[in-house]
């Protein structure tokens, strides 16, 4: 049998790629190495860490601030096994329901390794033996893996990655997280929230360092306040694992002085390399960058005219919904339209507590550009909405072009804010300024109402509640 397309790789970009292809009339094959659909985000990523997040969060709001709210808990524990439990339900329903809509779009799956004969012919590797496919077209999704250098002698029991940090099912006494990066973060604030003594060693100054610094300042108050230790400008010149816990060389930039960190587990979090093993790029021409990337045009297209590449495996962030858009854009590519991708209006979300989100240009991308702008900026703690939930940390910032008042960038760290950002994605999208943003009746009371004021704060200082 042949087929019109073939996706290698079932994460978001390759499964989203695969249905939307098969909604507009093309045969589809879907090939995935692992038992389970969903790539690393559905498994191993975006949706079991969120799990843990939001089960850490209730946990540490009983213990925390249950009181202040009338309400007395006694004999309160955190059963991590059962949030690991729940955790992989979520996962299961997730990859289920991605078995589901392959089904309900007539996708062909296939599970095994793929990997290229020709660029018309792709081998897939099971246990049970070979299978060729025919194709006419075929779609790189196979995403990527964790950074692992072998200073820190990653066991995968003591030294452990993301994938590992969401199956350990007792609570620490202590974690070191090198990265203070989006995911060291993230599942490093699940085991503050539960208890465990977290120190982050980042190499950078500052913590989520692509983001807008007012960002990463207010996040750094915030994670300090539940009781994470950081250290910045350092680095890791090695780690030493027992079978029950480990040691983490720490040295200062610039310096010779280096001390050890004693801890249950050390989790490296200092970033993701594209994964491309196995798919025999070489048969077909295709060659990857100095970070390991395949090279497309702006179709998203190889060097090798019918063969495209998405998500995690070419250039950009490394993010689930732009791998989504991705596979998007390549399978109305090949079905005859002509779709585009804004690659500025991408949101980035950090699903700490509170959450950092953010959508365009930073307030050091645009003094680097000379682009002039001005500010708005409105605290949540000035906000009813927040008051009333005990969730005061945080700001709405706003950038607008001095000139026009085009809206440039917006970042927010706050309750909820990866779900506000979308008025400010959609916003920009129309290119709307920071006064139409102020214009918009915001319902009262709601966190959005801190959107509304920062746009008033950026065109004028005319802020209402501040």
């Amino acid at each position: 049998m042949k087929y019109d397309v073939t996706v290698i790789g079932s994460g978001p970009g390759g499964y989203v790629c695969a249905i939307r292809a098969a909604q507009l009339g093309l045969r589809i094959a879907l090939i995935e190495k692992y038992n389970t659909l969903g790539g690393t985000c559905l498994n191993v990523g975006c949706i079991p860490s969120k799990a843990l997040l939001d089960s850490s969060e209730h946990y540490h709001n009983a213990a925390h601030r249950f009181a202040e709210h009338g309400i007395t808990a006694t004999g309160l524990k955190a059963d991590l096994k059962q949030m690991v439990a729940r955790k992989n339900q979520v996962v299961d329903q997730t990859s289920k329901g991605v078995e589901f809509l392959m089904k309900k779009n007539k996708v062909d799956v296939f599970t095994g390794v793929g990997s290229f004969v020709t660029k018309n012919k792709i081998l897939v590797t099971t246990s049970d033996g070979n299978k060729e496919l025919e194709t006419d077209k075929v779609v790189i999704a196979t995403g990527s893996k964790p950074v692992m250098p072998a200073i820190f002698n990653y066991d995968k029991n003591r030294v452990i990655s993301s994938t590992e940090a969401l199956n350990i099912d007792k609570i620490p006494a202590r974690m070191v997280v090198v990265g203070g990066g989006v995911i060291g973060l993230e599942l490093g604030s699940v085991f503050a929230r539960l208890g465990t003594a977290v120190d982050v060693v980042e190499y950078m100054d500052s913590i989520i360092p692509t983001m807008d610094a007012d960002c990463s300042r207010e996040l750094l108050r915030s994670l300090k306040k539940l009781g994470m230790n950081f250290y910045l400008g350092h680095g890791v010149t090695g780690v030493k694992p027992t079978k029950t816990s480990c040691t983490v060389t720490v040295k200062k930039n610039n310096s010779e002085d280096t001390f050890d960190i004693k801890a249950d587990y050390c989790l490296v979090s200092i970033g993701r390399r594209p994964y491309t093993e196995g798919l025999n790029l070489e048969a077909v021409g295709i060659k990857t960058d100095e970070k390991g990337r395949i090279e497309v045009n702006s179709h998203l297209e190889t060097s090798v005219p019918g063969i495209f590449a998405i998500g995690d495996v070419v250039r950009g962030a490394m993010l689930a919904h732009k791998a989504e858009e991705e596979g998007v854009l390549v399978a109305e590519y090949l079905g005859g339209g002509k779709p585009h991708i804004d690659y500025n209006l991408i949101p980035g979300v950090v699903y700490t507590w509170p959450e950092v989100a953010a959508v365009g240009k930073t307030e050091e991308e645009l003094k680097a550009s000379g682009q002039p702008y001005k500010v708005g900026k409105f605290m949540f703690k000035a906000l009813g909405r927040s008051r009333a939930s005990m969730d005061t940390d945080g700001f709405v910032k706003v950038l607008s072009h001095k000139d026009t008042d085009e809206l440039l960038g917006v970042h927010m760290v706050g309750p909820r804010v990866a779900d506000v950002i979308m008025e400010a994605v959609a916003l920009m999208e129309f290119r709307a300024s920071a006064e139409d943003m102020a214009r918009i009746c915001h319902p009262h009371p709601t966190y959005t109402e801190a959107v509304k004021e920062a746009a008033l704060d950026a065109t004028g200082k005319r802020a209402i509640h501040m």
